[in-house]
């Protein structure tokens, strides 16, 4: 039986959230020792910029994870002798691990401390790095990636929650997402580029071993700079909901991930409806749990729910712009690991400059305009890529349509994780840094899977009737890369209705207090 809300006073306004407003979560009641300490920590951390670098720097690495291991797969598979299947495998099982654990590691952040799981999900990730780049067979390394999978569900939830405890308003919070956001949109184009030198010029385990210096670097630099910080009162875990959503979650991806052999095959055709069920069975437990594992008033706010299905989109046409770009350069231009990753830095430049300049006017100009015409201006850019030829001419076909995609990711990242976390109370922080992310990661294997599929079915319909040759089969996938790209522009165009008439927060939501003081 769901209890009644507890009173919530918000240094703003007293008022109760509005249908078209974010407005401060409510929480469960802390005892007064608890409330003081809520106040001592919602003092503005004067070492908030140093851990702004020290949060980047670990999001860095969750992002660079995924592009920079694609680039080490070929000599992987050669040195341990993998199958192709077992070559999937290496990058589903760590999504796969990652997405069923997010929502659990987040609350895992706000009950355990979100500096202790920084710290944690930090070390974790780099001595599963370790022992991926030191794998002498397939299942060592698969064992890795699954242990990678597990400590980033406790790390990237715990580093967006210490943003949102540490900027909880003002221009400094804008500022500070923004960094987060480009970082989120432009990491994996820099993953390109750090896994071809590493592959070329040392080795793909050093794709790995990467992650480990970084990581002594991040814990080195937090243990003095982050103070802890943890949710109070009511902190039971919610055990059903867990396991409910690690299924469901876990399902999804493998379902999605999977398509890619045929959407007609049992692990789709099973998996997909038992994720859907299993979630539904999540949605019903929370709604009735007195402690539960995703608070429903975190979703259910309009605006904050627009921003979630922003997310979730946005990150779907990402992964299929990157993906089959890469495929482009490489397999039809012949281009080695580092042309490739150097051949889509101007998106990464685009998207950095775009951050940049967007956080100094989005407390202004507001979220809602940015977040409208970024999916519009993002899929120009994919479109422009549907243009791609056998031939192609870089400066004509493909430079353009990287600027106009950076501009427009810019446009999204840099807002969205604003809006998706404003009003937030501390109790909920990590729940709701875990939620967005969760919405990006199944966006990406929905994008993977959907993308594969229809790439693939415009690479046999081009063949039918066609004498095989090189010619012939160039023009082939060159056909299924701009269907992909056509497709991936049109869901990242369908954010942009979503925005504007979902994501219309008020101008204080974004620069308020942020956090609510919660009464016993």
């Amino acid at each position: 039986m769901s209890t009644p809300p507890p009173t919530t006073v918000s240094p703003q306004t007293v008022s109760p959230e509005s249908a078209n407003t974010i407005g401060p979560t409510t929480a469960p009641p802390a005892s007064a020792g608890a409330t003081s300490a809520s106040l001592k920590q919602s003092e503005p951390n004067p070492r908030r910029w140093w851990l702004l670098t020290i949060v980047a720097l670990a999001q860095l690495t969750v992002v660079l994870d995924g592009t920079i291991v694609n680039i080490a797969l070929p000599q992987a598979q050669e040195a341990l002798g993998m199958s192709d299947g077992d070559r999937t495998w290496v990058v589903t099982l760590y999504s796969l691990v990652f997405g069923a654990l997010l929502l659990l590691g987040g609350r895992i952040a706000d009950f355990w401390g979100r500096k202790r799981s920084f710290i944690v999900g930090m070390a974790g990730f780099a001595i599963a790095s370790a022992l991926g780049g030191a794998a002498q067979s397939t299942w060592e390394l698969l064992a890795a990636r699954g242990l990678q999978g597990l400590f980033a569900a406790l790390l990237a939830p715990a580093s967006l929650a210490l943003l949102t405890v540490n900027f909880p308003g003002g221009k400094d919070r804008i500022k500070a997402f923004a960094v987060y956001g480009a970082i989120a949109g432009g990491g994996a184009a820099v993953g390109l580029i750090l896994g071809g030198v590493l592959t070329e010029y040392a080795s793909w385990r050093w794709c790995l071993y990467v992650n480990v210096p970084i990581a002594i670097l991040a814990i080195a630099a937090a243990v003095p700079v982050i103070r802890e910080s943890k949710a109070h009162g009511n902190t039971r875990y919610d055990v059903p909901g867990a396991i409910l959503v690690a299924l469901g979650l876990g399902s999804l991806v493998f379902g999605f991930a999977q398509a890619e052999n045929g959407w007609g095959t049992w692990p789709v055709l099973v998996c997909l409806p038992l994720g859907l069920v299993l979630l539904l069975l999540f949605v019903l437990v929370e709604s009735r749990s007195n402690h539960p594992l995703l608070p429903l008033r975190i979703m259910a706010n309009k605006v904050r729910g627009g921003a979630f299905l922003t997310a979730l989109l946005s990150g779907a046409a990402l992964l299929g712009g990157l993906l089959f770009l890469t495929l482009y350069f490489q397999i039809v231009l012949g281009y080695t690991p580092i042309q490739s990753g150097l051949a889509s830095l101007p998106m990464t430049v685009t998207i950095m400059i775009g951050a940049g300049l967007l956080s100094k006017f989005l407390a202004s100009t507001g979220v809602r305009i940015p977040m409208t015409v970024g999916p519009i201006v993002g899929a120009a850019g994919l479109l422009w890529l549907t243009q791609i030829t056998v031939g192609g001419n870089y400066a004509l076909e493909v430079l353009p349509g990287l600027i106009l995609l950076g501009a427009g990711l810019a446009m999204i990242f840099v807002p969205l994780q604003n809006v998706a976390l404003s009003g937030i109370a501390e109790h909920d922080a990590g729940a709701a840094s875990a939620a967005v992310t969760a919405m990006q990661q199944i966006g990406g294997s929905l994008g993977a899977a959907l993308f594969t599929a229809l790439y693939t079915a415009a690479v046999s319909s081009y063949l039918v009737g066609k004498v095989p040759s090189q010619a012939v089969q160039l023009g082939a996938l060159v056909s299924g890369y701009q269907s992909a790209f056509l497709w991936a522009a049109v869901i990242i165009f369908a954010a942009a209705p979503i925005a504007f008439f979902l994501v219309r927060p008020r101008r204080e939501d974004l620069l308020g207090a942020g956090t609510a003081v919660h009464l016993g």
